[in-house]
């Protein structure tokens, strides 16, 4: 399996990113997963580069969810854990600090405004995260109603030694699974998440924010 960031019509926007608003070409055949990206760009929480292209300038010291010439993806801080000397990046998706670093999560979990802007000024939106084990697993959690040490234990449950918060608030954090109807016809996306709102188009249409797919090779 391998990531693929994908633009939105909005964030990163533009035309001829490598991969667009929407899935499509190969993909369409070796989708497993989809899963909503981070903050807006223009929120100032990270950075955003695909193949060579940059929206928004990477920072040092942010969490960054790396992908490699290999089909390989890292999350780690920028210029500290990640990138890999020696390897090739094709994409980077940055998003605040780390939430799990080591093994630990971060000491600021308590600090709502740390972790983003919610609907409301609610402790526990929809979130979601991005995390990854000592083995190289990556893990995606999402739920309806989560605070962020809740989303944090809920990582560290399953293993997992960094990880990455992405979007917030119930419009915005949403998943996939998608089935393939025995390797022919459309396919048939199914919600990670039982209650979420969803996205219109279930990625499979143009949608306005960035977004990961995960891709058989």
């Amino acid at each position: 399996l391998e990531v693929h960031l994908h633009s939105g019509t909005v964030d990163a926007g533009g035309l001829g990113w490598r991969y667009g608003p929407s899935v499509g070409g190969f993909e369409l055949t070796r989708l497993v997963a989809g899963f909503n990206g981070g903050f807006r760009l223009s929120t100032g929480a990270g950075g955003f580069e695909s193949y060579g292209r940059v929206a928004v300038p990477l920072q040092s010291g942010l969490a960054s969810i790396v992908t490699y010439s290999d089909g390989t993806t890292d999350i780690g801080s920028w210029h500290q854990e990640v990138p890999t000397p020696g390897k090739r990046v094709v994409s980077v998706r940055q998003n605040l600090s780390l939430l799990i670093d080591g093994g630990t999560a971060s000491a600021n979990v308590g600090c709502v405004s740390c972790w983003g802007a919610t609907l409301g000024g609610v402790l526990d939106p929809a979130r979601s995260a991005l995390g990854i084990t000592a083995s190289g697993e990556l893990v995606w959690a999402g739920g309806e109603s989560l605070t962020v040490s809740e989303l944090a234990t809920a990582l560290l449950s399953a293993h997992v030694v960094r990880a990455a918060e992405l979007d917030i608030n119930p419009e915005w954090v949403a998943g996939y699974v998608y089935g393939h109807r025995g390797g022919h016809g459309r396919l048939a996306p199914v919600a990670a998440l039982a209650s979420q709102p969803g996205i219109p188009g279930q990625f499979l249409a143009p949608w306005s924010r960035d977004f990961f797919t995960i891709v058989a090779r």
